[in-house]
């Protein structure tokens, strides 16, 4: 079976929403997990543009939060597809916050999610191939291929059993 092919823009999605007392944790700034699962959520809608099907998040690398969420503010994710291979999708996520009442904007978190397509059978499918057009993507792909590569590397190590 052929993959679909995508439209320009289902390269990469926006989600805008406020921060709300919810996800707030115990030091009164948004929980870590909150921010994860928007990550996820923003990374899947991305990649399921992207196959026009069903995907499955494989692995989130290198999460990074630089600075936190306050509740209130107006937190963007920006997800964008930066590398394909044969059935997965390498989806870069950046979140940024920013204060409704000064306008200052702050990047919060950023990370590399990697999903794959299925079928209708859960059978891992091949994805439709996106190829750079930009230096910027270029960049961005061999950044992909980069975490990948470390990837690959730190599966073969194992951590030592500690009972």
């Amino acid at each position: 079976m052929s993959p679909a092919t995508p439209c320009p823009s289902s390269r990469e999605i926006t989600l805008r929403f406020v921060a709300e007392p919810a996800d707030e944790n115990l030091f009164g700034k948004v929980h870590g997990g909150a921010v994860m699962r928007w990550i996820d959520q923003a990374g899947y809608a991305c990649a399921t543009n992207w196959c026009r099907g069903m995907c499955v998040t494989v692995y989130v690398g290198g999460i990074r939060f630089y600075k936190p969420i306050l509740v209130g503010q107006l937190v963007e994710v920006r997800a964008r597809l930066i590398y394909t291979g044969r059935t997965s999708m390498h989806i870069a996520v950046d979140v940024l916050s920013r204060d409704l009442r000064t306008d200052e904007q702050h990047e919060t978190t950023h990370c590399v999610i990697v999903f794959v397509a299925l079928d209708d059978s859960g059978q891992p499918v091949e994805v439709p191939p996106w190829k750079p057009q930009t230096l910027a993507d270029r960049a961005l792909e061999d950044y992909a291929k980069r975490r990948l590569d470390l990837s690959q590397t730190l599966q073969l190590e194992r951590p030592p059993n500690i009972v």
